[in-house]
């Protein structure tokens, strides 16, 4: 079995981070969102993975190398333009050849794992499996309508959604979907839309498995929904604490994570909290559910609820929260209560 993940969107609702880079690079927990579902993959016992990208491909290319670091092997694969879902599946045909495969989008974040979900795929004959997810307003995703335990069709962004089951971006196929995929007309949108592969091969007669979860799983595409995923994955690191880095005169309570090579002086941290290398931290209070990127500073700065990216500047900062600070930022000043929304080499400079 084959592993196809999507990192070619443009990534246009979480502007200004996209201006300057990939949307599926974006940190959550301070690992990019594009490593979870490969991760996902590798535990599951899939290694030989494709990766289709667009526009940011050699900045993808630069950050996740050739597999290897993840005990896989990648085969890169251009995608013209983002199309649609099924499109993507398209332009991989070759690199699939006639292997069943798992698909999974690139800025989804699901909770758990999937190895359950494709040993139930492997050891059937359907043609196609699906996740679903009960959410509260279904009508931003593609949403299945289930009959007595069957998959009956899936609708793509409804306005007035037949049910509250959202699919959820972990697919799995085998090779009669390419027939099917061939023969699609494009949307409204212009696309090739994966809930018309769905519908069209339940309407063959063809076997559709659709499962339910009850995991975490968030669907990147916006700031907010980038700090719930930040929320949960840290949540999920656990109740224990590591201080690997230097620290001097810091109060510590719950689960608090600072890796090698970052420094805390006289700083108050509430878990969860996570702080990567080369971080350097004086004076400040910092979580719950912060997570600070390699190299940033920070100085005179109380922060929750917030991801400060790699490099980025701040200091005499006396309440930030909810705020996404992009790399090499630079904020001094901003007062009690500010949300920011800052992308790479942004500079807010706010006088006494």
């Amino acid at each position: 079995m084959k592993g196809l993940v999507l990192a070619g969107g443009k990534g246009s609702r979480l502007r200004p981070f996209t201006y300057s880079g990939a949307k599926q690079l974006v940190p959550i927990a301070n690992t990019p969102v594009l490593h979870f579902p490969v991760h996902q993959l590798v535990d599951a016992g899939i290694t030989d993975i494709g990766i289709v990208v667009g526009e940011t491909g050699s900045q993808v290319r630069a950050a996740m190398g050739d597999g290897s670091d993840f005990g896989a092997a990648f085969t890169y694969i251009p995608q013209p333009a983002p199309l649609g879902i099924a499109h993507a599946i398209l332009t991989a045909r070759d690199f699939l050849g006639g292997h069943p495969f798992v698909l999974y989008l690139g800025d989804n974040v699901l909770l758990g794992g999937i190895e359950r979900f494709v040993r139930a795929f492997d050891d059937s004959t359907a043609v196609a499996s699906i996740i679903l997810k009960e959410v509260e307003d279904p009508r931003a995703f593609g949403v299945a309508e289930v009959r007595d335990g069957r998959l009956i069709r899936m609708v793509e962004k409804p306005e007035h959604p037949p049910t509250n089951l959202a699919v959820i971006g972990v697919y799995a196929f085998r090779p009669p979907v390419f027939d099917v995929i061939e023969g699609q007309e494009p949307s409204a949108r212009g696309e090739l839309e994966i809930s018309d592969t769905i519908t069209r091969l339940v309407e063959r007669g063809e076997a559709v498995i659709a499962s339910l979860t009850r995991e975490h799983w968030i669907d990147t595409g916006k700031m907010e929904d980038i700090l719930a995923a930040n929320r949960v994955v840290l949540e999920s690191l656990g109740a224990g604490r590591r201080i690997a880095g230097s620290v001097t005169n810091c109060r510590f309570d719950g689960p608090v994570f600072v890796e090698d090579g970052a420094a805390l002086d006289s700083c108050s941290v509430v878990g969860p909290v996570t702080i990567a290398r080369g971080a350097r931290l004086r004076n400040c209070r910092i979580g719950p559910h912060v997570a600070i990127g390699a190299r940033a500073a920070l100085e005179n700065v109380a922060i929750r609820n917030s991801i400060v990216m790699e490099s980025a500047a701040l200091s005499d900062c006396p309440g930030i929260e909810d705020s996404m600070v992009g790399r090499f930022a630079y904020v001094a000043g901003a007062p009690a209560g500010s949300r920011l929304t800052l992308g790479d080499h942004s500079r807010i400079e706010v006088s006494p």
